[in-house]
Parts: structure tokens; C-alpha cells; sequence
């Protein structure tokens, strides 16, 4: 497994963990369609979220949440919109970002709800 896949995973378990202390239930991770990638879709109450989990060693060239253009968040709603007709599902979604920072080899955490669209 190489260097960016091996973080990218340790990424997606730290926000999996964080969300799942926050009350959220984790439904799926990775969900792929085509050229959507969806890092993991949750549910609290009667929300479905999509979340785009993004990490930096160092906030040198800008926050992690920063990373998330239009291209990226407008494939996650392609995604989104996949998953949502495969599941049958008619509720309420929402789009979410998880960014991680790194200070010292200590993540730092910061939810964003409602991030897009």
C-alpha cells in the first residue's frame, strides 16, 4: 500500500472515530461511482451525510478544508445522488467536511456541516 493511500486510510479512521463520538452512525466508506469517491456516508437522526475527510501534515500551503473545490464537491454530489437512487433513499442529505491537521504528529480535528451545496 503506498505512503498517500496507507494516510489517506489513517485519515478516514481518525474522522470515522471522531464522528462516531459526535452520535453518528457510519453507513459506508468509499463509496465509488465512476468518478465519484465518497471517504464515508454517515446518518444521525434523519440525516444522511456525505463526507469528504481531508488531512494535511502541515498548514504551510493552506487548511485542509481549503482542498475541497468545486470539481471535488460537484463530484460528491454525483456520487451522492448515485448512492441516494441505489438505496432508494428520499430524506434529508446533507454534505460534511472532516479536516484533519497535523501539529507535532497530534491531529486536530474541525467538522464542518452543511460544507456545500
Amino acid at each position: 500500500m503506498s505512503d498517500k493511500i496507507q494516510k489517506g486510510k489513517e485519515a478516514e479512521d481518525l474522522a470515522a472515530d471522531f464522528l462516531s463520538r459526535q452520535g453518528y452512525e457510519i453507513v459506508h466508506r468509499n463509496f465509488r461511482y465512476k468518478r465519484s469517491e465518497i471517504d464515508l456516508i454517515v446518518r444521525k437522526e434523519n440525516w444522511l451525510v456525505f463526507v469528504e475527510v481531508k488531512m494535511r501534515s502541515s498548514d504551510a500551503f493552506g487548511y485542509p478544508e481549503e482542498f475541497v473545490d468545486y470539481k471535488k464537491a460537484k463530484n460528491i454530489v454525483y456520487g451522492a445522488e448515485q448512492y441516494t437512487y441505489e438505496n432508494n433513499y428520499n430524506g434529508n442529505v446533507r454534505y460534511d467536511v472532516v479536516a484533519i491537521s497535523m501539529h507535532d504528529g497530534i491531529p486536530d480535528l474541525k467538522h464542518f456541516e452543511d460544507a456545500f451545496y
